[in-house]
């Protein structure tokens, strides 16, 4: 696991209040981060699917998921290697309109997010409901390249941003909580970069 450099600003300087703490603004560029080898992922051939603790396990595909209505997210990002991305916005599909066409059963509290790379991440169920998470296919009015989670991702902007997983495909509800790649290797379970939850332990 690389080492993560808290972030710095010159003396004298006052910092933005958007910025949680030691994070830098990227000045509008978006870094490029993975921990795996981006997939070619034709849209036509993805799906998207909810399982796990729900009533009527769901899937989408692309055409279907473009059927629905869509919404826009304006704000800021964070990544646990420290930069953060202000002013940005993507347009997809609330996750609380996929949950609701399967059901959530009452005993489910978690979610877990997996990737077609077989990337795993999880999340408190509160933390994908109620306005916070979206599946996303583009940034800025622009379509997502491959680099940064294209065709589909999952965005979770109040958390580090390794939680919006990329390429996602599957949302499986779970009654306890279940590690992700990351989550296993060292980083902390829900990540809020106000807390500067970045490790296990923060």
């Amino acid at each position: 696991m690389a080492p993560v450099t808290r972030g710095f600003r010159s003396r004298g300087q006052e910092r933005d209040p958007r910025l949680p703490p030691g994070q830098y603004d990227t000045q509008g560029e978006w870094p490029v981060l993975t921990a795996e080898v981006t997939p070619n992922l034709r849209p036509e051939r993805w799906t998207m699917s909810v399982d796990g603790l729900v009533d009527r396990p769901s899937s989408w595909s692309w055409d279907e998921m473009h059927a629905l209505p869509q919404s826009t997210w304006s704000g800021d990002i964070h990544c646990v290697t420290t930069w953060s991305k202000l002013e940005t916005s993507f347009e997809g599909v609330s996750v609380d309109l996929l949950l609701d066409a399967a059901g959530v059963q009452p005993e489910a509290a978690y979610v877990l997010a997996t990737s077609t790379t077989g990337y795993t991440t999880n999340l408190p169920l509160d933390d994908v409901t109620g306005g916070k998470a979206w599946v996303v296919w583009s940034n800025e009015g622009r379509p997502l390249s491959p680099d940064h989670g294209g065709p589909v991702r999952l965005l979770v902007p109040h958390l580090y941003f390794w939680k919006s997983a990329k390429w996602v495909t599957r949302l499986t509800l779970l009654e306890h909580d279940r590690q992700g790649f990351w989550e296993r290797n060292g980083y902390h379970d829900r990540g809020d970069p106000w807390s500067e939850q970045r490790y296990q332990g923060d």
